[in-house]
C-alpha cells in the first residue's frame, strides 16, 4: 500500500474520532447548559402562571396545561441559545486544553470542525423547525382556548361562601350563604342564592333557595338551575315592578355559541404554517418568516460557535461565552424589531426578516477573515505596495 493511501486512511479516522469527540462534548455541554437555563426560564414561567392563576381564578385543572404550553413555547430559543453556548464551550475546550494546536498541526482547522458537528447541527435545526412551525402555534392555540374558556367561566367557577361577588364589570352581583365544591368547582351546589343583574338597564334580582351549576350536552352552554325562588323585575315599591315565583328556573351563564367559537383561534400567531404560506397578509408573512428564522438561526449561530470558541490557552476564560450571549441577544432582537417592521407595513415582505441573517452571515465572514489574520495579510501587501512605489518615485 502506498504511504499517501495511507496517509488518507489514517487521517479519515482520525476525523472521525475526533469527530466523535467533539460531538458527545457538545451533546453534554448542551444537556447541561439547557437544564440549566430551562431550570430558570421554567421555574419563572411557573410562578408567573401560579400568580395568574390566582388572579384570574384558572382551575387547578387548567394549571399544568398552561405551564406545558408555555414551556413549549419557550424551548426553541432555549435550546438554540443552548446549542450556540455548548459549541463555544467545546470548541474553547479544545484550544484550552492544546488539543486543537494538534488538530491544526494535522490540518484540521474551523472548517473541518464545522463540519463535524453539522450531524447534531441539523438534528438540532430539524427539531426547532417542527417546534416553530408545528408545536408552538398548536400550543398557543391550545393556551388560548383554555383562557377564553376561563375568562367565561371562572368568575362563577369559584364562587365564595357567604361573601357578596361582583362579575362582568359590576353588571352582576352574586351571594351564597352555602357553596359545596366538586370537580374544581365545575359542579357546584349552592344554598340561599341572591342574584343582582341589570339587563336592557333593569335592574332584576332573583332569590333562591338552592342553585345547581350544569352544562346542557346539546348546546354546551352553562346554566345555573335555580330552585324554589322569585325574580324580581325592578326594585321592590316600585309600581311597574314584575314578580315571578317559580320551582325551577335555568339562569344562563355561558353561551354555547361562545364557548365553539373560541376554540375557532384565528390569532396570527396560532393559525397552522400552511395556513400562512397561503395568506397575503403582513401579519402572516412576519409570524411565518419568524417561525423559519428561528431554526435558520441555528445554522448560521453554529458557525459563529466554532469561531468564538477558538482562544489562546492564556486568554480569558469563557471570553467567547460572554460575546456569545450578547450577539445572542442582538440577534434576536434584530428579529424582533424586523418582525415589528414587517408587521406595521413599514418594510416589503421580500426583505422581511431576511435581511438581519444577511447582516449576520456578513458578520460571521468578516469574524472568519479576521481570527485567520486575511485582513493583516491583504493590509501588509497593499503597504508592501504603495511603499514600493513611493521607492520609485523617490528614485
Amino acid at each position: 500500500m502506498k504511504p499517501a493511501s495511507i496517509f488518507k486512511q489514517a487521517l479519515r479516522l482520525i476525523n472521525t474520532i475526533i469527530a466523535k469527540y467533539l460531538m458527545r462534548n457538545v451533546l453534554v455541554l448542551l444537556a447541561a447548559v439547557f437544564i440549566v437555563i430551562g431550570l430558570v426560564v421554567f421555574g419563572n414561567q411557573l410562578v408567573l402562571v401560579i400568580k395568574e392563576s390566582l388572579r384570574q381564578g384558572i382551575p387547578v385543572v387548567d394549571l399544568l396545561p398552561l405551564i406545558g404550553f408555555k414551556m413549549i413555547r419557550d424551548i426553541p430559543l432555549i435550546l438554540s441559545l443552548s446549542l450556540f453556548l455548548a459549541i463555544i464551550l467545546s470548541v474553547s475546550k479544545l484550544y484550552k486544553s492544546s488539543e486543537a494546536i494538534v488538530m491544526n498541526s494535522l490540518g484540521l482547522g474551523d472548517k473541518h470542525l464545522m463540519v463535524f458537528i453539522q450531524p447534531i447541527t441539523i438534528t438540532i435545526f430539524v427539531f426547532i423547525l417542527f417546534l416553530t412551525t408545528v408545536a408552538v402555534p398548536w400550543s398557543k392555540q391550545q393556551r388560548s382556548m383554555i383562557m377564553d374558556r376561563t375568562e367565561n367561566a371562572s368568575e362563577f367557577s369559584f364562587i365564595k361562601q357567604g361573601e357578596f361577588q361582583e362579575f362582568k364589570d359590576g353588571e352582576i352581583v352574586f351571594y351564597a350563604s352555602k357553596v359545596k365544591d366538586s370537580n374544581q368547582g365545575s359542579d357546584q351546589a349552592m344554598e340561599e342564592i341572591f342574584i343582582y343583574a341589570l339587563a336592557g338597564g333593569e335592574p332584576i334580582i332573583t332569590l333562591a333557595k338552592q342553585a345547581q351549576k350544569y352544562t346542557d350536552a346539546t348546546t354546551s352552554s352553562v346554566y345555573l338551575r335555580l330552585k324554589e325562588g322569585t325574580r324580581y323585575h325592578g326594585f321592590p315599591g316600585e309600581t311597574n315592578k314584575k314578580i315571578l315565583n317559580f320551582d325551577l328556573y335555568d339562569l344562563q351563564i355561558i353561551d354555547g355559541e361562545v364557548q365553539r367559537s373560541a376554540s375557532n383561534y384565528s390569532k396570527v400567531e396560532g393559525q397552522g404554517t400552511l395556513d400562512l404560506l397561503g395568506s397575503n397578509d403582513l401579519k402572516a408573512t412576519a409570524e411565518l418568516q419568524w417561525r423559519l428564522s428561528q431554526p435558520l438561526s441555528v445554522l448560521i449561530l453554529s458557525i459563529l460557535g466554532i469561531l468564538l470558541g477558538k482562544a489562546s490557552p492564556r486568554g480569558g476564560k469563557n471570553l467567547g461565552v460572554l460575546i456569545g450571549v450578547v450577539i445572542f441577544i442582538l440577534y434576536n432582537n434584530a428579529l424582533l424589531i424586523a418582525k415589528s417592521t414587517l408587521e406595521r407595513g413599514d418594510s416589503i415582505p421580500i426583505v422581511g426578516l431576511w435581511w438581519v441573517h444577511v447582516l449576520m452571515l456578513l458578520f460571521i465572514l468578516i469574524f472568519y477573515f479576521y481570527r485567520h489574520g486575511k485582513f493583516t495579510h491583504y493590509l501588509d501587501k497593499i503597504v508592501d505596495k504603495f511603499s514600493f512605489k513611493d521607492v520609485s518615485n523617490a528614485k
